[in-house]
């Protein structure tokens, strides 16, 4: 339900719509780790991606990430989505720009 709200979804200019990834909550070795030991993850999935952010001359430049793409975001910052009147901040999507995005991870 979430995908198909978000098909219908085109974000504007630089913006970026992302789907953070959740914490882990058991280590590899089974221990369960209470939530406020739980670090704030940054990793996240791009799901949307606007046309990109006009130049001085008024030529497009396409946004660095694309949608399926996994990046690292900020610490702080994002603005949580609402659409249809469900709100899908909690737990994890949210708007950047895409120069806010740190980097992506490559194969």
């Amino acid at each position: 339900m979430v995908e198909e709200a978000f098909r219908k979804f085109l974000p504007l200019f630089d913006r970026v719509l992302v789907e953070r990834s959740t914490a882990e909550t058991v280590t590899k070795g089974g221990i369960v780790l209470p939530e406020k030991s739980q670090g704030k993850v940054l990793e996240a999935t791009v799901v949307a991606v606007g046309l990109g952010s006009k130049g001085k001359v008024g030529e497009i430049q396409p946004a660095s990430v694309k949608v399926g793409d996994e990046v690292l975001l900020p610490e702080y910052g994002g603005t949580k989505v609402i659409i249809d009147d469900k709100d899908y901040f909690f737990p994890f999507f949210f708007f950047f720009r895409d120069g806010d995005v740190l980097g992506k991870y490559v194969d």
